[in-house]
């Protein structure tokens, strides 16, 4: 959410009214999360002027690991590099350290892509918010999930019950400090996640939404504390069901 917002504000900073503005103090301090949006704090340092050259040598791009060769244009500015330079400041400073962590296994390998290709530069504002969007609706839609094996199966639900949520086995990344919660695409998904954790025997599709709209889903290690709930379902582990406990 944090890198997808920083990119549309870097698209528009590349074609606002005013021409290509760059954020001189590129820092994680100067921006601030607002309604889910990331906002700058600070436009004292944002400027229009782009480098005057000569020739292509006059525009180097450097960074204190890395420097990027840049061409003259006709009417003697350096092409992009404002742009360019937002854009590679968005990468270390911001997906360097959120997007290789998180995301469902199916996904990494479009994060890898857009992590390795605004590292070189290979993409500009346009390329990587349209490959952000990409993941996004793989993301929403949940097409991510295709050709996987049938989970469910191996659950038996409950209806018009949920499981007390208290202190219980933790998980990466979750949503609570308390326990593992996750967001998932379907009750599908939630139970192959069930399954790929050895301590969880049950799991319940809760009604708090991510921003993404989708569900977060609360997996434990014991199926045993229910409550009623008309709105609720529980799905527990046949292996981890008994007739007596039912």
């Amino acid at each position: 959410q944090i890198c997808l917002s920083l990119v549309k504000l870097l698209f528009y900073l590349a074609h606002s009214p005013l021409g290509s503005i760059v954020l001189l103090d590129f820092q994680p301090r100067q921006f601030v999360m607002v309604d889910g949006n990331l906002k700058v704090t600070d436009l004292d340092d944002a400027s229009t002027e782009e480098l005057s050259c000569k020739e292509d040598n006059d525009c180097t791009l450097d960074f204190p690991a890395k420097s990027f060769p840049l061409k003259c244009s006709v009417v003697g500015k350096c092409e992009g590099i404002n742009e360019k330079k937002n854009l590679f400041n968005a990468y270390r400073y911001f997906f360097t350290y959120l997007l290789p962590h998180s995301a469902p296994p199916a996904l990494r390998p479009f994060l890898s892509d857009i992590l390795n290709a605004t590292g070189d530069l290979r993409y500009g504002i346009n390329e990587t918010l349209k490959a952000f969007e990409k993941v996004l609706h793989l993301y929403k839609s949940g097409l991510y999930l295709q050709k996987r094996p049938l989970h469910l199966k191996d659950y038996i639900s409950l209806k018009g019950f949920r499981m007390v949520e208290g202190e219980d086995y933790k998980c990466w990344p979750s949503y609570s400090h308390l326990g593992c919660l996750l967001s998932v695409h379907s009750a599908e998904e939630a139970a192959a996640i069930c399954n790929s954790q050895s301590q969880c025997q049950s799991f319940i599709i809760t009604q708090r939404r991510t921003w993404t709209g989708r569900p977060l889903a609360l997996f434990q290690s014991s199926p045993t504390d229910l409550i009623p709930d008309a709105n609720a379902v529980v799905y527990i582990k046949r292996s981890a069901s008994s007739g007596e406990r039912l």
